[in-house]
């Protein structure tokens, strides 16, 4: 219910299949345990990164994975009591008391305890429940961290245990009970009056507002024509292009065709002369290093990952790959909001430019880049640990994700350091009988920090257009005019990397939380992808306006950021967690009794009457809308709980059977007729709704490097290629 459960999550679920080899890798279990006087047991949160760290530290240390969380808020209710200062009530986790036994078995055999967690809020939380289930009080528990998972980052941090913040755990705490406050009282009203399984959050509600909002906008949009007007000319054997900038000093304005026939006349039979010439020298500097949020979107962006799916690789980066026998950290912590880069770092990187490109392409100055005003500043920026460490030379031993996300950090972390890019731009104004075009130039005098782009990134670059010698007052030839029609296009959907960018702008949220926001709107069916885009559904849209008209303040993006900023105070000690959650729950009781009150009934608003005829009861059966989709349900439940998937068309391969949505194990979507076991047609491609005009048999979405998105037919050869838009 809770918007509380963050990123790593993922990651920790993920780590459990792999807990028996982390064992092994790491020496864990009851032998170790009987051995520990004289070492140090060091806990981390995941079995990948225990097994890095075993490696860097020597045989007086254990090393043990928490797998996460193992003291938590237990998920089957609220556990705070809003009575007692909002005392919250935390248990072992399900699952995990085997894990929790274990440590204190070994941590009591052990001379000292190290809790290595991860570096942020969570982290120091996971450190602090361990740490009192281990021995409250007992000066041999401390808290250590890095940023990065490397040999002497590990064995610095060693060197300099601390005690738990904990300003950091109370700010954790807070953020966590404020979830459970707005998703444990809310949710249940939704369950009440829409559906069960429905859930609000703190952040969630407002990105599902936004994505609501951009919806509405597209809906109500009236495109309106224009027109624009480019031309070829010739300067000796040379053709270049330009655009209609003026007609008489006056900006044009193409609104019709016949604005663009008048402006044709006047060219007709008329000649061309230069009016102007001028060149400027342009320099372009490189980006700042990555922080959480330019990596999500320009995974997305650049490499068509998910946000969950780029910082899921990102994890794997940071927690350490096997290179050649040595496993080691990639990249440093990838949850920040930072774009600082330790003096060391900058160091060594300058160091490397200088020694494979040569002094010309070193920045003359350190470049220092500025973080966002509201950058908690926790952690530098998202950087290699070594960026002599070329991701060509270790392709090999990385999966084709890890390879690209590590290059793509790679490349941004090196260019930051380098020489600017220096470009000289040339504009040339021709004009006719007061028609004006503008034509632009470029070229590149000095690469700069675009030297170590990888050849596809530079494939995907424009074609750098340079203009031919021209000088003020030469004729030059009007080869081709060429008018096109356009209409103004609607704001676009979001995609992942948008609504990233603008909770950030926002001040909504923080890095840890961008993608599992995301992930938990198309989780909850509030959303669902299309070509990347982010498209609400109706189930969507009904929560919104609920949300909207009884929960003003949660889905305003401003309360949300002032939310975040008090969060920060907590951590900071200029307020306390208690003051902060008293602030906003106690008029939050109020709204909620009048919610409560005021909510009509809406359970089959969505229902939508269908053809199809229950087998069971004889009913009309319902479209209704689920957390997978929606799927045909008997009306006359609960006394008939008839329900199947929506036919999407006839089966290719039997005639009475249906082509219907399923899903594997690992909830992959596929179709396959509803006449299986009788008929084994299957396939991973969607089915477009529409029927072959070659031999009428149902038609599949398909997609192909070479041939990009295109239809086929389920049965013949007929194939049609998707038009652009």
């Amino acid at each position: 219910m809770a918007e509380e459960t963050q990123e790593k999550d993922t990651v920790e679920t993920a780590a459990i299949a792999g807990k028996k080899k982390a064992k092994k890798a790491t020496g864990t279990g009851k032998k170790r345990a009987k051995s520990g006087k004289g070492k140090t047991l060091v806990i981390v949160e995941s079995p990948a990164k225990a097994k890095t760290i075993h490696k860097y530290l020597g045989a007086s240390y254990i090393i043990e994975a928490s797998m996460g969380h193992l003291i938590d808020l237990p998920r089957s209710r609220m556990a705070v009591n809003v009575e007692k200062d909002f005392e919250p009530e935390y248990i072992t986790v399900r699952g995990r008391a085997k894990i929790l036994n274990r440590l204190k078995k070994i941590a009591q055999n052990t001379d000292r305890v190290l809790l290595a967690a991860d570096p942020d809020r969570e982290g120091e939380a996971i450190s602090f429940h361990l740490a009192r289930a281990l021995g409250a009080g007992n000066d041999h528990i401390k808290r250590i961290e890095f940023n990065e998972i490397t040999k002497t980052a590990v064995q610095e941090a060693v060197k300099h245990p601390r005690d738990i913040n904990m300003d950091l755990v109370n700010a954790q705490q807070a953020r966590r009970i404020l979830d459970r406050l707005v998703g444990y009282n809310i949710s249940p009203l939704l369950w009440k009056k829409i559906k069960r399984g429905l859930s609000a959050g703190r952040v969630q509600s407002v990105a599902l507002k936004l994505v609501c909002d951009r919806e509405a906008e597209i809906d109500k949009f009236v495109p309106e024509e224009y027109w624009t007007l480019d031309a070829k000319f010739q300067a000796g054997k040379k053709s270049f292009q330009g655009s209609l900038a003026s007609v008489d000093g006056k900006k044009s304005e193409l609104k019709s065709k016949e604005d663009v026939d008048s402006v044709l006349a006047r060219m007709e039979g008329g000649s061309f002369n230069v009016q102007s010439v001028t060149t400027k020298e342009r320099r372009r500097q490189p980006p700042a290093p990555y922080t959480t949020s330019r990596l999500q979107q320009d995974g997305t962006n650049r490499l068509g990952f998910t946000s969950q799916k780029t910082m899921m690789v990102a994890q794997q980066l940071y927690e350490g790959m096997q290179l050649g026998g040595t496993t080691t950290g990639l990249i440093t912590y990838m949850r920040t909001d930072s774009t600082r880069v330790s003096p060391g770092a900058v160091e060594q990187l300058r160091t490397y430019i200088q020694s494979t490109h040569g002094d010309t392409y070193l920045s003359p100055e350190i470049r220092q880049f500025k973080s966002s005003k509201s950058a908690q500043d926790a952690h530098e920026a998202i950087r290699p640990t070594d960026p002599s460490r070329h991701p060509d030379d270790i392709q090999k031993y990385l999966s084709k994700e890890q390879y690209r996300l590590y290059r793509m950090i790679w490349e941004n972390f090196v260019a930051s350091q380098m020489s600017d890019e220096v470009a000289d731009q040339t504009t040339a104004e021709l004009v006719s009988d007061g028609v004006l075009f503008r034509a632009n130039g470029r070229r590149i005098k000095f690469t700069g920090f675009t030297e170590i782009q990888s050849i596809e990134e530079k494939k995907k670059k424009e074609k750098e257009t340079e203009l031919p010698p021209l000088e003020v007052g030469q004729a030059v030839v009007l080869e081709q005019t060429l008018p096109e029609q356009h209409f103004t296009q609607p704001p676009p959907r979001f995609t992942d990397a948008s609504m990233v960018k603008i909770l950030e702008e926002s001040g909504v949220g923080r890095p840890s939380t961008y993608a599992p926001t995301i992930q938990t709107l198309l989780k909850r069916y509030y959303v669902v992808r299309k070509q990347r885009s982010l498209q609400p559904t109706e189930l969507g849209k009904l929560v919104n306006g609920v949300m909207i008209v009884h929960f003003k303040a949660l889905v305003d993006t401003g309360f949300t950021a002032r939310m975040e900023d008090d969060l920060d105070r907590v951590a900071a000690n200029s307020l306390t967690w208690t003051d902060m959650l008293h602030t906003f729950y106690d008029p939050f009781v109020d709204v909620l009794k009048d919610a409560a009150e005021k909510i009509g009934e809406m359970r089959n608003v969505l229902d939508e009457q269908t053809e199809y005829v229950c087998e069971k009861c004889g009913k009309q059966m319902v479209k209704r809308i689920g957390r997978n989709g929606y799927f045909l349900a008997c009306p006359g439940f609960p006394e008939c709980k008839n329900a199947k998937p929506i036919p999407l068309g006839k089966c290719p391969k039997c005639e009475p059977g249906l082509v219907v949505q399923k899903a594997t194990r690992r909830g992959r979507p596929f179709f396959s007729c509803n006449q299986y076991p009788e008929c084994d047609f299957s396939t991973w491609d969607k089915p477009t709704g529409e029927l072959c005009p070659t031999c009428g048999k149902m038609l599949l979405e398909k997609s192909s490097r070479e041939k990009g998105k295109y239809v086929a037919c389920s049965s013949c050869d007929f194939e049609e290629v998707e038009k652009s838009a």
